[in-house]
């Protein structure tokens, strides 16, 4: 099976495997994936969570649901999914998809064929704790923006050969971008302007309060695509996360009643007569 044949198969098994829902603007949706099942979220202080769980690896799925190829910079804790750096939305390395398509991200893409895996961790064993970049532990973002529309051009009657370079390859295209990675399959991703990698210190972290870590490889193939980005972005979506005390401290989920305070307000005595199994007296 050649490349394209195999990104094709892998293209399709992704947007059929996608279910919209969370996050989402516009038709655009950012999930957060735990055991294949999409957590619940929760709308409050102007922001949408999700329960982090320690120790457990999370996949993320992005769904385009236009008829036409998006650009998605796709980011945790501040970094990158494709290269842990830090720029700007526009600038940075993007997954594409194709028309209504959707993608499931498992990790960090460490090479051309394998991710690193993203587990809910504390702060200090997070992968920005180990790269130096904390500012912005706690939250997934996905920014999405359109291809421009391409114009029809009529083909010449003869074509000049491309140049190459000096080491043999040819040069390529003038572009915004890179690639998308698809599971199981070979997938497109953009090609970064900047790859610029923050120097925030670490200082001050905790394993009480969520961030990501990186975990084990996995199979996860990408190819580098052209790809020519409309100016303003069509969409924007941001998710924050936290474990479940942290949740319930901040009002986002109701505090579950102290055991102790419980068994504080025991009572011997209530009843009249022990009650029968089936409602008899």
């Amino acid at each position: 099976m050649n490349t394209l044949k195999a990104a094709t198969i892998a293209v399709v098994a992704a947007a059929l495997a996608g279910s919209a829902g969370g996050a989402a603007k516009g038709g655009f949706s950012l999930d957060v994936l735990l055991d294949g099942r999409i957590r619940p979220e929760y709308c409050a202080r102007g922001s949408v969570y999700v329960e982090a769980v320690r120790g457990r690896p999370y996949v993320l799925r992005i769904t385009n649901p236009l008829p036409v190829r998006v650009a998605v910079a796709l980011a945790v804790d501040g970094l990158n999914t494709l290269d842990a750096g830090r720029s700007s939305a526009r600038s940075a390395p993007k997954w594409v998809l194709g028309p209504y398509e959707t993608l499931d991200v498992p990790g960090w893409q460490v090479s051309g064929s394998d991710a690193r895996r993203f587990v809910f961790t504390g702060e200090r064993s997070s992968y920005g704790a180990w790269l130096g970049s904390t500012a912005n532990l706690g939250v997934i973002e996905a920014v999405f923006f359109r291809e421009k529309p391409r114009p029809i051009r009529v083909a010449p009657q003869s074509i000049a050969p491309r140049t190459m370079d000096s080491s043999g390859n040819a040069p390529a295209p003038g572009t915004d971008g890179l690639v998308g990675g698809v599971p199981g399959g070979v997938g497109s991703v953009q090609r970064s302007e900047v790859a610029e990698k923050s120097a925030s210190a670490g200082k001050g972290l905790s394993d009480e309060y969520a961030a990501t870590g990186i975990g084990e490889r996995t199979r996860h193939d990408v190819e580098w695509t052209d790809f020519d980005l409309e100016e303003r972005p069509a969409a924007s979506i941001r998710v924050r996360y936290e474990f479940r005390e942290q949740l319930v401290r901040l009002g986002v989920l109701p505090d579950a009643p102290d055991p102790l305070t419980r068994r504080e307000g025991a009572r011997g005595f209530e009843g009249r007569y022990c009650p029968e199994p089936g409602g008899g007296r």
